[in-house]
């Protein structure tokens, strides 16, 4: 079932020059089940050769037409979506029934973004005075160079690929290593629709080594990034050196906040089935749960329970709820988030250990008498741990849900109007959602403020930063 991966660059997949792979293994075994070709310089000089043969032709077709072609690679990802579901199964660990759905929503996207391919209007300006033309002409960036991680092999890079192909740009991505067969066949679908060679190439390798070399180079004119926001500020400051356009997706610590006249069964409901999604390993999970005193002890109750019912295993068990984690050092991160959590007093409701010594699995955790200074209410788990803390009023809620230096993702939970909208108004984040997790769809933003980045990767926000806007005046003879 699972293939060694291969580099895919100048419309051709190939080995790397030096023949050197890296191992893929199943989180879910521990086992090897295949090799990614290592990219080296020799490589990255030939998909920077291609990138920029492939922008010259392509930037030259019509909208209408790169439309069609992409709306053909949509068609084929959902033709091939079991399959691709259990390739991501097999390196990644989330149970199928995500996989498919990551794979189906990936198509969702590109056909979004197809779509407003095809409207990346210009205008035209009235001149001052007779005869004067003044256009306002939208032209596609130039080469991009994406950088993006292992927790959606499909939908972190179909967001950055899509954009730039519909905009008429070419694209070198860097794909996760650790999950690399998602994130090929995404590729594959756009080659097998018809992509010329060197719009899109793929490579694997050290990540330092390819943004270091990539990103200051001549041919790239645009980066595009999503991951932690050490790394973020790093890559931003080298693209920022070298005038390169960026757009980054960085991480969060999502406050999720509950008032006392919530629908607190709907809130426990929706909130735990969104923390244990993909064992807690999203951007947008959410990660600190701030809770009115008048339903606190109802909904630890509730999300205790919920977390209890989670039934952790192999992702390709269809009974699955929850995989193991991406990594063996995810594992040693969530233990010490909660060894800490517990030195500074925190009580483990459930939860809380590994599970089994074969596979990266960890426990849904559910914390309470929660410390402000544990390192889980100040530092992005990015596991399935879930600290609860009480607050007593709206004031002192929208202060600890703005403390930290992130802001990508908020949740609340209200029956009032007022305090819906008293609430999306004062807190400082990218993106609130109310009353439901109505985040990541293609026809909506998908970005952050602060620490957790800048730019869109998604509605109608999201094709901008990947077009130049140019003027030209010019008057009769």
């Amino acid at each position: 079932m699972y293939s060694d991966v291969s580099l895919h660059i100048d419309g051709a997949w190939v080995k790397g020059a030096t023949g050197r792979t890296i191992p893929v293994l199943n989180p879910a075994t521990e086992e090897q089940i295949g090799t990614v070709a290592h990219a080296d310089k020799a490589d990255l000089d030939r998909a920077l050769a291609a990138a920029d043969k492939g922008f010259k032709a392509w930037r030259k077709v019509s909208a209408f037409d790169r439309y069609k072609l992409m709306r053909k690679a949509a068609d084929l990802l959902r033709s091939r979506a079991d399959d691709i579901a259990k390739l991501m199964t097999a390196e990644n660990g989330k149970p199928l029934v995500e996989a498919k759905g990551e794979t189906l929503l990936g198509a969702d996207i590109i056909d979004w973004m197809a779509e407003e391919g095809r409207r990346a209007y210009g205008r035209i300006v009235p001149g001052r005075m007779d005869g004067v033309a003044q256009l306002v002409i939208k032209e596609p960036v130039g080469p991009v160079a994406a950088f993006t991680p292992w927790n959606f092999p499909i939908n972190q890079v179909v967001r950055k690929a899509s954009a730039a192909i519909a905009t008429g740009n070419s694209i070198i991505v860097k794909g996760p290593e650790e999950t690399p067969a998602a994130c090929a066949e995404l590729v594959r679908a756009f080659v097998d629709a018809g992509l010329p060679a060197g719009v899109i190439n793929l490579v694997y390798g050290v990540p330092a080594e390819i943004s270091e070399y990539l990103i200051p180079h001549p041919i790239i004119r645009k980066i595009t990034f999503t991951g932690s926001t050490a790394v973020g500020k790093q890559l931003a400051a080298l693209a920022g050196r070298h005038m390169k356009r960026a757009t980054m997706e960085l991480g969060g610590h999502a406050p999720a906040i509950v008032f006392d006249d919530a629908d607190v069964d709907a809130a426990v409901k929706i909130l735990s089935a969104n923390k244990y999604r993909n064992a807690g390993q999203v951007c947008v999970s959410p990660t600190r749960f701030l809770v009115q005193e008048g339903v606190y002890k109802k909904f630890v109750e509730g999300f205790v329970a919920a977390a209890k019912a989670v039934k952790v295993g192999d992702g390709m068990d269809p009974a699955t709820r929850m995989g193991p984690l991406a990594h063996a050092r995810r594992i040693d991160v969530m233990e010490s988030f909660v060894a800490d959590a517990i030195a500074k007093g925190a009580k483990i409701e459930t939860g809380g250990k590994r599970v089994a010594n074969k596979g990266y699995f960890f426990e849904p955790t559910v914390m309470t008498n929660v410390s402000p200074d544990a390192k889980i209410m100040n530092e992005e788990p990015f596991g399935p741990l879930a600290p609860i803390v009480p607050f007593k009023d709206f004031d002192s809620v929208v202060e600890e849900a703005n403390r930290l230096p992130y802001g990508l993702a908020a949740y609340a939970y209200t029956k009032s109007v007022k305090t819906a909208t008293a609430i999306g108004n004062a807190i400082e984040s990218g993106m609130v959602s109310i009353n439901h997790h109505g985040l990541a769809l293609p026809e909506v933003p998908f970005g952050g403020v602060k620490d957790s980045g800048y730019g869109s990767e998604g509605g109608m926000e999201a094709i901008e930063p990947y077009l130049v806007t140019k003027f030209v005046t010019q008057v009769g003879l």
